[in-house]
Order: C-alpha cells, then structure tokens, then sequence
C-alpha cells in the first residue's frame, strides 16, 4: 500500500499545482523524483514530527491541500497536540496518511507501534478515517480524500486482501447474506480475508468496511433489518472495541450484543512477526473462527 501512496501522490503532484507532500525522513527517499521536480511541494522536516503536523496544516492555512505522512505512531499519537490545535482550531483541511498500521513492524518496539490511532481520532470532531484493506483501495480512498476539503486519515497497513473492492463511496458493503436472525459481522480494512475464512461455516452476515468515519450507520440498520434483536461482530484491525459506541448508535432502539474484536489494550513485549502478534492477539483466522463461534454458537452450519 505505501509503495500505491508514493506513486499516487506523486502523480497528483504533477497533475495538481495546489497538493503539497509532508514528510519527517520516513518514505522520503521513495519521493526523491518528485521533490526534483517540485522542490517547494515536497518538504521533508527532519525527524521533527510536530513541525510535520504543523507545516502541514500551515500550508493548508495558504490554500494548498497537503498529504502529511510518517508512521502511525508518529502522525497521531506523538503530535496529537498539533492535530487538536493546527489542523482542528484552526478548521483547515488535510490529508494523513500513515503507514505500519498496528503493528506492522513490531521488530521497532512499542514505539513503532499504533493500536490506538483511530481511537485518538476518535476524540476530534469532524475527521473522516479510511482503513483500506488493498491498494487499489488505497488509491481510490486517497485521491477522493485529495479532491475533498476535509481532514482526512488515510491508514496505510502491510496486510492486504487477497482481492480490491469497490469502497469509494465510503459505505458498508454486503458481502454475504446469512438469513433474518443471523450474526452481523463487520470486518474492517485488511480484517476481511481472516475474518471471510473465520465465519465460513457460519450462517452469518458479513459486511465489510474501508471508510469507518464517517460509520455507515445505515448501512447496518439495513443489515439488520426487523428483527427484534441483534448480535454483531466487530472485527478492527487496532485498539478492540473502538467503533463499539458508533454500533450502539446505529442500533440504539434495537436490542443487541457486540462482540469487539482487535488489539487488546495489554502491550505485547515479545515482539515478533506481524502474523506472530496476529496469532497472539486472536486476530487470525483460527482465532477469529475461535471467538465469533464462542460468541454465537445457534450460527454454526
């Protein structure tokens, strides 16, 4: 996905004279062709990350429409303060795009790591979160976001699904449809594969999610339909249970249970693999299959 996000900005950096790329060293080598050609839109701040946020959100304040890009860990959590002050006081404009998801290099520590990120986000008003689960799109979600006028979080990840999906438009799409009172589960960006194999003996609904804010709370309510009650799986590749409130808002006069599925709050010290943590986390396709089975045992074929 970061090598689909290099060759994309750097195409709407040659066809849009109003973009502007924000780096802090991280990818900057991958944009050394475009920094030639366009030497005052493609600024690398050093290893300075609120000077990143804030140059961004600076050049925003002039007109332009910058992408700000760095590891997760250190576009949200590390400058938050500059998110909250440059970009949501000042109520101006621009694109995030982060990259190693969760834990994608977990061989970098805690440091290197945002399960948290969307949850953070979560506390500003009016930022709309892309988890795309494929280049495609990843392309697709980025140069809509580049069109727009928002604040916008592109959220880059080393998984991918084995397939793209048309998600542009940023609403649930219904993969399979599991009967009236069938479990409604939401698998999110590059959760779609572990979770489409988990839940494949199961007469379950499954829905799948690129763009998470604005959350499709229509998309859901149609999902559900009628029914009297309703059990939903969420399954979120960062911190578990962090779109738990936005269901309970979709659904607020349908009684329901949640099953929140994604990285536990409790830090994981013995770093190893990403498919290592997943399996350590319960977010493989065993544990997964494991834990939405628990969770609705009359689903089972």
């Amino acid at each position: 996905m970061r090598d689909r996000f290099v060759r994309v900005a750097s195409d709407l950096l040659d066809s849009d004279e109003r973009t502007a790329v924000v780096l802090a060293v991280i990818t900057a080598a991958a944009f050394e062709d475009a920094a030639r050609r366009h030497p005052h839109r493609v600024i690398d701040v050093g290893i300075r990350e609120q000077l990143l946020v804030g140059a961004g959100a600076g050049l925003a304040l002039a007109g332009m429409r910058p992408i700000v890009h760095t590891f997760a860990s250190f576009l949200v959590e590390r400058p938050f303060e500059q998110l909250k002050l440059d970009f949501q006081h000042q109520g101006v404009g621009g694109v995030l795009v982060s990259a190693n998801a969760s834990y994608d290099w977990p061989q970098g520590g805690f440091t290197h790591m945002s399960p948290g990120d969307v949850a953070l986000l979560d506390t500003l008003d009016g930022w709309n979160v892309h988890v795309p689960g494929h280049p495609e799109e990843a392309e697709a979600l980025l140069r809509r976001a580049v069109a727009g006028e928002g604040r916008e979080y592109v959220r880059l990840s080393e998984q991918a699904n084995r397939a793209p999906l048309p998600v542009a438009d940023g609403r649930l799409l219904t993969l399979r449809e599991g009967g009236p009172d069938a479990p409604v589960v939401i698998a999110v960006g590059p959760m779609l594969d572990p979770t489409a194999a988990a839940v494949a003996e199961l007469h379950a609904t499954l829905l799948y999610a690129a763009t998470v804010r604005p959350f499709d709370a229509a998309g859901l309510r149609a999902a559900v339909g009628p029914r009297a009650t309703a059990d939903v799986v969420l399954v979120e590749p960062y911190l578990a249970g962090t779109s738990t409130a936005r269901v309970a808002e979709a659904l607020h006069d349908v009684p329901h249970r949640v099953l929140a599925l994604g990285v536990p709050r409790a830090e994981l010290r013995r770093y190893g693999t990403r498919q290592e943590h997943d399996r350590a986390h319960g977010l493989d396709a065993a544990g997964l299959r494991q834990r939405i089975g628990a969770f609705t045992p009359g689903a089972r074929g």
